[in-house]
C-alpha cells in the first residue's frame, strides 16, 4: 500500500496513561514504520483546562476553526476521530461542513462512565453517542460484545479493530520486582487508572488470601490507600517495570465493569499471568477457561484462575499483535464521503442529550 497521510484526532493523549493513549501511540508508531505519514491532533496543541474531578486529564478547548485549520494544513487521505470530547467534536463538525469522510472509534463506555460520576442514568448519555457516531463512515470497535451493543443503539457501520501487545516488552521471561519476593502469595495484581469507574474497591475487598498490588494512579488513589493500608500501591509503572509486575504476579484481577476491551488483560496474559474478572464485556471477549476465570464473585474467579497453566496464558496473550491491530485499522479507514442521515451537519450535542 502506498503511504497514506493519516490524521488522528484525540482528546486522550500523553501524559495521560491509559489504554486509549497506549493504543494510539503504538498505532502511530507502527503506521509510521510502514511508511505512512501520521499526524496526531491532540490536546497538547491547544489551550487546555484540568478536567473537573480528574485534574490529571486536561480538556482542550481549541479556538473556533483551529482543528479545521490543522486538518486543512495536513490535507490527509484519511481522518480518524478517536474520542467524543472537544477535539473530536470540532473535527466532526469540520468534516461534515466540508463533506470530508471520517472514521470514529468507540473506546470508552462513556454512558456508564458518566453515570458513575453524575446522578444521571447511563441512558441519558446514549443519545449523544448515537448523534456523534451516526455520520461516521465506519465506527471501529474492539470486540463483538461492543459491536452488538452499538447495533442495539441503531449504529450499523461497525468495523473490527482489536488491540495488541508489545511482545518485545511483555514476556514471561522478565525478572519480577524484588518487592514481590517478600510478599505473601498469591500476589493479586491490578493495573490501570485508579478512579471510581474502575471498581477497584471490589478488588481490594475480595476475601481471597494473599497480597494485593495496585499499579497506576488517579483521583481515587489517596482515598483507597488510606482505606486499605494492607494493599501495596506502586503508582504508575511503564515499560520493563510494568512488565515485571505482570510477570511477578500470580493472578491479574480486572474488576472493571465498564471497559470496552481491557488492554491490560492481554498484557498480563502475554507475561504468563492468568486473569480473574467479572463476566462482562471486555473480559467475556478475551478471557477463555484456559487462561483465566470469570465469576460474579471475584474471589471465586481468582481461585479458578490460579489453576491455569502460565505457558498457555503466555501463548494466548502473544496472539494479540500490534501489527495485526494496525492492519485492521488500515482496512477500516473510510474511503466514502460522510453524510448525516438526520440531515443536520453539525447539530446540537447538548440537545442530543435530552432528545
Amino acid at each position: 500500500m502506498t503511504g497514506l497521510r493519516i490524521a488522528i484526532v484525540t482528546d486522550a493523549w500523553t501524559p495521560q496513561v491509559n489504554g486509549v493513549v497506549r493504543t494510539l501511540t503504538t498505532l502511530a508508531r507502527v503506521l509510521r514504520g510502514w511508511g505512512h505519514e501520521v499526524t496526531v491532533i491532540s490536546p497538547d496543541r491547544f489551550r487546555s483546562l484540568p478536567c473537573p474531578s480528574y485534574p490529571e486529564i486536561r480538556l482542550a478547548f481549541p479556538g473556533r476553526g483551529a482543528v479545521g485549520a490543522w486538518l486543512d494544513r495536513i490535507a490527509p487521505d484519511a481522518i480518524h476521530i478517536a474520542t467524543e470530547g472537544p477535539l473530536g467534536l470540532a473535527a466532526r463538525g469540520h468534516c461534515l461542513r466540508h463533506g470530508l469522510s471520517f472514521t470514529t472509534a468507540y473506546h470508552t463506555q462513556f454512558p456508564d462512565y458518566l453515570a458513575r460520576r453524575t446522578r444521571l442514568p447511563a441512558s441519558a448519555f446514549w443519545p449523544y453517542i448515537r448523534w456523534f457516531h451516526r455520520p461516521s463512515a465506519g465506527i471501529m470497535v474492539a470486540t463483538d460484545t461492543v459491536r452488538r451493543q452499538l447495533q442495539q443503539q441503531g449504529l450499523t457501520q461497525l468495523l473490527p479493530w482489536s488491540r495488541g501487545v508489545d511482545l518485545a516488552s511483555f514476556t514471561p521471561a522478565i525478572v519480577p520486582p524484588d518487592l514481590f519476593g517478600r510478599l505473601e502469595r498469591p500476589i493479586q495484581l491490578y493495573v490501570g487508572r485508579v478512579s471510581v469507574e474502575k471498581n477497584i474497591e471490589a478488588f481490594l475487598t475480595n476475601p481471597h488470601p494473599g497480597s494485593k498490588v495496585v499499579v497506576g494512579d488517579g483521583p481515587a488513589r489517596a482515598r483507597l490507600a488510606a482505606r486499605f493500608p494492607e494493599a501495596i500501591f506502586l503508582g504508575t509503572q511503564t515499560g520493563q517495570n510494568l512488565a515485571a509486575c505482570y510477570a511477578g504476579a500470580d493472578v491479574f484481577v480486572f474488576p472493571s465493569r465498564t471497559d470496552t476491551f481491557g488492554l491490560v488483560m492481554i498484557e498480563a496474559l502475554a507475561c504468563g499471568t492468568p486473569v480473574a474478572a467479572y463476566p462482562v464485556q471486555g473480559p467475556q471477549d478475551i478471557v477463555t477457561p484456559h487462561c483465566g476465570a470469570l465469576d460474579e464473585q471475584l474471589d471465586r474467579a481468582i481461585a479458578r484462575a490460579l489453576a491455569c497453566d502460565r505457558g498457555t496464558c503466555a501463548t494466548y496473550g502473544a496472539s494479540f499483535t500490534w501489527e495485526a491491530s494496525a492492519r485492521q485499522f488500515l482496512d477500516a479507514l473510510a474511503c466514502a464521503p460522510a453524510t448525516d442521515p438526520a440531515g443536520d451537519l453539525v447539530g446540537d450535542p447538548a440537545g442530543a442529550l435530552v432528545a
